[in-house]
């Protein structure tokens, strides 16, 4: 599932394509947003929170997409062949004179009022890459940690409703990063707060690290040192890599870790 790392990079490259930008051609492909006539507005901004994207209108709309499993946004030159829009997994298509982007696979799409952005991002956790994460956001990540006292740490780092962006790969990344066994108790994890940051770290380089203009998939940039290398020597100590589950069925989600270096 693409995580927050990579729901940023794509809002920067959609603003590339399309901020200040009218909109010659607008498609929502979707039976909830299909009425909704987009043509001719201008894109404000591709706003990034948590997972989810938010592409505002200077009509006071807001296109609200999240990429789920498997979606994913590219940039075509207008009047490509990419640029079509043909095939079932394209629900989206927003172009200008010289852009054309297409959202393909995802898995949510609402139109709203840019004033009630609140009822499809309301429930989360504060955006752990916001720019205010450490002087705003921390306190009340740390508040809604506390209330989920004794479940184990891994399923609180995938909460989004807790803090917002992380996935599968940066919940396993730095609980290595920090030793930390998955399965920990949270209310007995020493010093959330740096766990957290740890993570927000992880994030930024991600970010930092990819190739301009693209929107791949998630990693702490180069290689990760345990996610997806169940059977392989962890590269600190040598120890197969092993794989365990996190969260309850069936929202159970893969926690890759090292037995030796994350003991209970």
């Amino acid at each position: 599932m693409p995580e927050g790392d990579i729901v940023r990079r794509t809002a920067a490259r959609l603003d590339q394509a399309l901020a200040g930008r009218p909109l010659t051609r607008a498609e929502l492909r979707w039976p909830s947003a299909a009425g909704a006539d987009l043509t001719g507005r201008t894109v404000v901004a591709n706003v990034p929170y948590g997972k989810h994207l938010l592409t505002r209108l200077d009509d006071g709309r807001t296109l609200h997409t999240h990429l789920r499993m498997e979606g994913r946004w590219s940039v075509e030159r207008t009047g490509s062949r990419g640029a079509a829009g043909s095939g079932a997994s394209v629900r989206a298509i927003l172009g200008n004179e010289t852009w054309t982007v297409l959202g393909k696979d995802l898995g949510m799409l609402d139109v709203l009022a840019t004033r009630d952005e609140h009822q499809v991002i309301g429930h989360l956790g504060p955006d752990l890459l916001a720019d205010d994460f450490p002087r705003a956001g921390l306190p009340e990540a740390l508040r809604r940690w506390a209330d989920r006292g004794p479940q184990p740490v891994a399923d609180v780092l995938l909460d989004q409703r807790v803090v917002a962006g992380i996935g599968t790969i940066f919940m396993a990344e730095s609980l290595f990063a920090r030793g930390l066994w998955p399965w920990t108790p949270a209310d007995e994890v020493p010093e959330p707060a740096h766990l957290l940051g740890v993570a927000r770290r992880l994030m930024q380089r991600s970010v930092a690290a990819t190739v301009p203009g693209s929107t791949g998939e998630s990693g702490p940039g180069a290689q990760t040192l345990v996610h997806g290398r169940a059977g392989k020597p962890c590269r600190r100590c040598g120890a197969p890599i092993q794989v365990g589950e996190a969260r309850p069925a069936p929202f159970t989600r893969p926690v890759f870790y090292c037995a030796r270096c994350q003991t209970p």
